[in-house]
């Protein structure tokens, strides 16, 4: 009997979607069809190949109107917030853009006579991507689009709860009119994924996922010396001083906090707020959240859908029901419709009188709870900010930037935000510190990290 996965719908438990998944020959047939495709794709102009990706960026938009529901069912985001394709569009027009200025020669920074001397940024070969179901476009498109126009060609596998995702991008691909084995969607479960990683003909992958996938990553990929780009977990912190704008911190921070159920990796997890403006700050977040609206993706009014899947939601209870016990307060206790063990569905909660003895406040929790802090002085919120494994963004809250950067300078993060948190500048790198993973993505470090280097030394005619 063909093994399929199936994607289970956090909407109302039916099986939304089922593909079986690939057998050894198709899996092996699309690896050579990517070696096979790779050179000529290499040697196509750099702006021919950014053209692709702004037409499978048209292609991929003009499908909206059946992904934004899709996106619904697969993993609960609710309808009102439309697709993703506002980052997707940034992200993508930016690497086109940069395109030519990053991947050109560099030079030698000494000139001597008689030779010439310069370091090529050679693509890497086949690069799969394995990508997730939180934010299934952005995330993707991070490592699709630099990936090709560097020259390399693509084998995606996405996650299976966002399992037609990775079916709408070979759709937009196909319809522009790829050449045949650049982009390959790809349906595998883990065992075939660790097999394909150790057989040596993938040159890279990107992974985003938890910690111990990462881990998974790194033991299947290990001998092959293949490059990896992992970003991993997150438990990003926030902090709030004296002179911060507090109605714009709270608006900013609750939004960071619990826009799309709290399932993003650089949303916010944890508040320290300086004790001048606790109080204030607090009440301001509570009355905030308590606007939520928890309920089915599909209906305009719902600002909060469920979870993407039931043991995630039951993680955070799990969480909530521990920092209770040692001595944490819950102001929320929202009334929400089948929010119970076993179920997707959850609501918001904000949670004081925590510390760092509490889950909550250390383990990644990747859905809609916070825990906030009083804190006396900066050395007291940076130790505290620094106080766990993760290290993806932070964020200060002040109208004092050299003061921001001062204190950035000593938080182990890979970006440091000022006045603003759960965004990804794709002139920036991204890239975190610690158990969030290595590797970068975007920017022109981004090409960096999907390029190899190789120098000429040529001595003139002589």
């Amino acid at each position: 009997m063909t093994e399929t996965v199936k994607l289970k719908s956090p909407i109302d438990g039916s099986i939304y979607a089922e593909r079986p998944i690939a057998t050894d020959q198709a899996i092996n047939a699309a690896v050579e069809r990517a070696k096979a495709a790779q050179e000529k794709w290499a040697q196509t102009p750099i702006v021919e190949r950014g053209k692709y990706m702004l037409a499978m960026l048209e292609a991929l938009v003009a499908m909206t109107d059946e992904i934004v529901p899709e996106i619904a069912w697969q993993m609960g985001r609710p309808v009102r917030y439309g697709g993703e394709f506002g980052g997707v569009k940034e992200r993508t027009n930016y690497m086109v853009e940069i395109a030519e200025q990053a991947l050109k020669s560099v030079p030698a920074s000494n000139p001597k006579d008689g030779f010439r001397r310069y370091v090529k940024k050679d693509p890497l070969g086949v690069v799969m991507v394995i990508a997730p179901w939180n934010y299934p476009y952005l995330t993707a498109v991070n490592t699709i689009v630099p990936a090709l126009i560097a020259g390399n060609t693509v084998i995606l596998k996405h996650a299976a709860q966002t399992l037609l995702v990775g079916e709408r991008f070979q759709q937009a691909f196909d319809k522009i009119g790829l050449p045949k084995g650049v982009f390959q969607n790809v349906v595998l479960n883990h065992a075939q994924t660790e097999k394909l990683l150790g057989s040596g003909k993938i040159d890279h992958v990107n992974f985003t996922g938890s910690v111990g996938g990462g881990r998974a990553i790194e033991k299947a990929a290990a001998g092959t010396f293949m490059t990896l780009g992992l970003e991993l977990g997150g438990k990003d912190p926030a902090y709030v001083l004296p002179d911060a704008k507090l109605d714009h911190a709270v608006a900013n921070l609750v939004d960071g906090a619990f826009y799309n159920s709290g399932q993003c990796c650089c949303g916010i997890e944890r508040v320290y707020v300086h004790e001048k403006v606790y109080d204030q700050f607090v009440e301001g977040f509570i009355a905030e959240t308590k606007n939520y609206v928890v309920g089915n993706p599909l209906e305009q009014a719902t600002t909060m859908g469920p979870m993407a899947q039931a043991r995630f939601a039951d993680l955070i209870r799990e969480q909530k029901a521990e920092a209770l016990r040692k001595g944490a307060v819950a102001h929320i206790n929202m009334k929400v419709a089948n929010d119970k063990a076993g179920s997707p569905y959850l609501a918001p909660e904000v949670l004081t009188s925590v510390d760092h003895q509490m889950s909550v406040m250390r383990e990644e929790s990747f859905g809609p709870i916070v825990g906030i802090m009083k804190v006396r002085n900066d050395e007291e919120a940076i130790a505290l900010m620094n106080d766990s494994p993760y290290g993806l963004t932070a964020s200060i809250w002040t109208g004092d930037i050299e003061h921001a950067v001062a204190i950035g300078d000593r938080v182990e993060t890979g970006t440091l935000f000022m006045n603003r948190c759960d965004y990804l500048d794709p002139a920036l790198v991204w890239t975190g510190v610690k158990d969030t993973g290595k590797g970068v993505a975007l920017s022109a470090l981004g090409y960096d990290n999907l390029t190899r280097p190789k120098s000429f030394h040529l001595r003139e005619a002589i």
